[in-house]
Order: C-alpha cells, then sequence, then structure tokens
C-alpha cells in the first residue's frame, strides 16, 4: 500500500491505495484561503500546510491495517515559498496566481528566448520563475526558495530534499537539458545556490523520519518519494501513462493531456509539455470552456434525459464563460456565442454540451497537425464524465471509444507515483497493475452525421469571427 498526498489551494487530502488500485482510506482537512490583499498579490500562509498534512496522514494511517510502502506528494503546479537556512518558511508562500514576478518574467522571456523556443513554452507573467526573482530581492537573508512538496517532504525526512521536474517547470526548469537556466537566473541576479536539486518525479528522496513517523503514523524509515504537479498526477491516475493515450478532463474547464514519445513544440503556444518520469512527454492544454459551462444550471439531470430523447441540437454554441481562449487555439479576442435561435432550454442546453465536445475534437486534430497520434480508447476524467449523455455526445464527436476513469484524482495519481519508486518498471509498471474500467462509450452511428455537419458549422463560425485561420 502508498499514501499519496494532494496539496491544493483550498485544501489538503490523503489517499492510502492498495497494489491492485482499490482505495483503502481517505481524508481531508482546509487550508486557509490565499490573501489577496493587493492587485496581483496572492499568498497564503507556509506555515500551514504541514500541520494539515501531518494531521490528514495521522487520519489515514489510523484507518488501515496494511504497511505503508512509501509515500509522495503532489501539489498545484507554481506555488513557492522563500527558505531559511534550516528549510523553514521564511515568508508567505507565492501562489500559482500571484503576479508581483510580472516585470522578471518578461525579462526571462527574453533572456532565455532559444530556450523555451526550443521547450515549445511561453514566460507567462504569473511563472514561478520571475517570482523566484523577486523573493531573492525581497527577503535577502533567505537561503533558496522551494515547492509546495518540497517542502513537507523535507518536514517527513528530516532533512533538505530534492524537487521534481515537474513542480519544478513552471520555475523555469529545464527538462530537455535537464538543467535550471542559468542565463537567465544570472541575468535576473539569482544565485544558483537558491534553486533546489532536480531529480525525476518517482525518485526515492529519503526515508521517514522517526519525529515524523510519531507525528503522522507513517512508519519510520518509510520511502519518500518524489511527486508530479497536480494536473499530471490526475493525468496518470486517469490512466495516461503511455505514448500515445490521452485523457480528456472536463471539470470546471475542459483539459486534454497525453503522453508521446518526443517533445513536441506547439508554435501557437496553445500546448506544452511536462516531461514523463520515464522520460516520455507530457504535452497538454487548457481550454476556457467546459463543465463550467452548465454549472449552475437547475435541473441537470432532467435536462440530459430530455436531451437525449431529443437528439442533435439545432444551434450550434461556443460555451465560453470567459473572454480568450487558450486551447486549442490561443487568443485574447474569443468569446462564446449561439449561432441559430434554439428551439427551447433543451436545446440550448444539447448545444452547449456538443460545442465543448467540439472543443475536444478540434484539440484532437490540432494534435494530429502536430504529429501526435492518439491512440483508443480516449480515458475521461472530471465530473462532466459522470454525465452519461455527455460523454455518448463526445464519444460520436471526436469519433472515439471512451473509457471513464474511476479514480483519477491527483491524490490517487500521487500514491502511484510513490507505488512507481519502489517498483523496477517505475511508474510505467505501476498504472498497469490498476485493473482497466470495464465499460468503453462506443460513438453513436445513428447522431454522427447530424454531429460532424454541426461540428464542420462550429468551424466556420470561429473562422468567421478570426478565431481560427
Amino acid at each position: 500500500m502508498t499514501i499519496g498526498l494532494d496539496v491544493a489551494t483550498a485544501g489538503v487530502r490523503a489517499l492510502a491505495v492498495a497494489a491492485d488500485g482499490r482505495v483503502l482510506g481517505s481524508a481531508s482537512v482546509r487550508l486557509p484561503e490565499p490573501r489577496r490583499s493587493r492587485p496581483g498579490f496572492s499568498e497564503q500562509d507556509a506555515a500551514s500546510w504541514w500541520p494539515a498534512a501531518r494531521e490528514v496522514l495521522r487520519a489515514v494511517t489510523g484507518q488501515v491495517r496494511a504497511p505503508v510502502g512509501a509515500v509522495a506528494i503532489a501539489a498545484t503546479s507554481g506555488t513557492i515559498v522563500a527558505v531559511d537556512e534550516a528549510g523553514a518558511p521564511a515568508g508567505p508562500a507565492l501562489m500559482y496566481d500571484d503576479r508581483r514576478g510580472a516585470e522578471y518574467n518578461a525579462k526571462a522571456g527574453e533572456l532565455g528566448e532559444a530556450r523555451w523556443r526550443a521547450l515549445g513554452l511561453t514566460v507567462s507573467p504569473t511563472a514561478a520563475l520571475g517570482r523566484i526573482a523577486w523573493l531573492h530581492e525581497h527577503f535577502p537573508r533567505a537561503h533558496g526558495i522551494r515547492h509546495t512538496p518540497d517542502l513537507l517532504a523535507g518536514r517527513l525526512t528530516g532533512t533538505p530534499v530534492a524537487t521534481d521536474w515537474s513542480h519544478a517547470l513552471k520555475s523555469g526548469y529545464d527538462p530537455l537539458t535537464g538543467q535550471w537556466p542559468h542565463e537567465v537566473f544570472d541575468g535576473l541576479g539569482v544565485p544558483e545556490s537558491w534553486l533546489p536539486e532536480v531529480v525525476a518525479p518517482s525518485t526515492v528522496l529519503g526515508e521517514v523520519s522517526a519525529e515524523a513517523a510519531a507525528a503522522t503514523g507513517l512508519p519510520r524509515g518509510c520511502p519518500v518519494v518524489s511527486g508530479m504537479t497536480d494536473g499530471c498526477a490526475g493525468q496518470l491516475a486517469a490512466g495516461a501513462v503511455r505514448p500515445g493515450q490521452f485523457v480528456g478532463i472536463l471539470g470546471t474547464t475542459y483539459v486534454l493531456k497525453g503522453v508521446t514519445e518526443e517533445l513536441v513544440a506547439d508554435p501557437s503556444g496553445a500546448m506544452y509539455s511536462h516531461r514523463h518520469p520515464d522520460g516520455w512527454w507530457l504535452p497538454g492544454g487548457a481550454s476556457n470552456t467546459g463543465g463550467e459551462s452548465v454549472s449552475g444550471t437547475p435541473g441537470l439531470a432532467d435536462l440530459d434525459e430530455a436531451a437525449a430523447r431529443r437528439g442533435p441540437s439545432t444551434v450550434v454554441a461556443y460555451p465560453l464563460r470567459r473572454e480568450g481562449e487558450r486551447f486549442p487555439f490561443a487568443t485574447s479576442d474569443a468569446r462564446g456565442f449561439v449561432a441559430g435561435e434554439p428551439e427551447d432550454e433543451v436545446d440550448l442546453h444539447r448545444a452547449r454540451l456538443e460545442g465543448v465536445a467540439f472543443v475536444e475534437r478540434l484539440a484532437l486534430e490540432h494534435l494530429a497537425e502536430l504529429g501526435v497520434a492518439v491512440s483508443g480508447p480516449l480515458f475521461a476524467a472530471g465530473g462532466g464524465s459522470r454525465s452519461a449523455l455527455w460523454t455518448k455526445i463526445r464519444a460520436t464527436v471526436t469519433g472515439m471509444d471512451i473509457t471513464v476513469s474511476p479514480n483519477a484524482e491527483t491524490g490517487y495519481g500521487a500514491a502511484l507515483l510513490a507505488a512507481g519508486g519502489l517498483l523496477a518498471g517505475g511508474i510505467t509498471e505501476a498504472c498497469e497493475r490498476i485493473p482497466a474500467p470495464a465499460a468503453v462509450v462506443t460513438p453513436d452511428p445513428a447522431e454522427q452525421d447530424a454531429l460532424d455537419e454541426s461540428y464542420h458549422r462550429f468551424l466556420a463560425e470561429l473562422r468567421e469571427r478570426g478565431y481560427l485561420p
């Protein structure tokens, strides 16, 4: 049995997972809300992470009788904190959406232009890289920075530990060359000593100390294994672990993530890649449409039932709830629309479900244009995947069989990463020990022609508005 720790912005969750994939126990606790006292500022008390982690670990180890083989931590991408000589927080954690490093990030984009081009990355205003330079300037007595899992793994082992190349990506680490971008940090005045050592995910970092064992219920000497960011851990939990395998995560937004043998750089900037623990690549992108398009709609189950009886919508919708799109195309000008006059609420509901499925098909076609082959079935995860109608529409629109993953959550993926640290075959062997879901949703031939026609209307509407070439 292994334990995965999911440290999100809102709280900490621990899952105990058996070798055959069964969840044996879980516990969660909330964290204090991030403080956003000034425009662009977003911070959290990093000192609150360890008590919360200690509490959920103590709770979950108290629920299970099986011995714990290893523990790993996955957290929100891009959250960092300055630390003192002992590795304790020297100030608040700067969250993933904190923008106070924006000026440094703009300069970093110029200093490392060739490197970012090779990686297919852009340095965004919220990248952790710029916040490292901001922290170095404003916390001159600090001794370096740590990501959330580094800080907690250090508490478990009692000594400073390395970070993993997944959590370090938004901090500027180059997983293609296996190095920090020294020309960038030299230009920003950040010394190399401020940056942690970097290892592959699923690497054993150390062992649980006697003090941490007493505090958490974990056995003394239990291996502490490096994790991955929340999105990557969730992808592995969904089953997309080998080249060609992809998962469409339909939560608040739609996210497509998968595995390729080689790095695929996207000239449009809509997609970027993490590195797989086994050296492959994890391309992915996140849309600004998704489950949010129907969230808050009263009577969703009844609407689904009526829309299933009705069949394909008479109108075409792009259910974008905010300005701008990130994936499968990138433009700040995008706006949601409904082309045509829906017959009623049911017709509009069905159009919104189809619109998100059209975004998914466009994303898969974007991958194909970049030379990425997607093998079936397509894994599905996220709250929207609980809608049988929506999943059937997605299968029909994309023309792919879809398998809904039962345990596609961050803590589950972290537990698999912990298991990967103990197995000769690493994370791939750990994931493939989990039985595949039996149910496969297939395309509906009776609706395929109508949805195909609507999809091409959807593309025409996007082109007319200048969103697509």
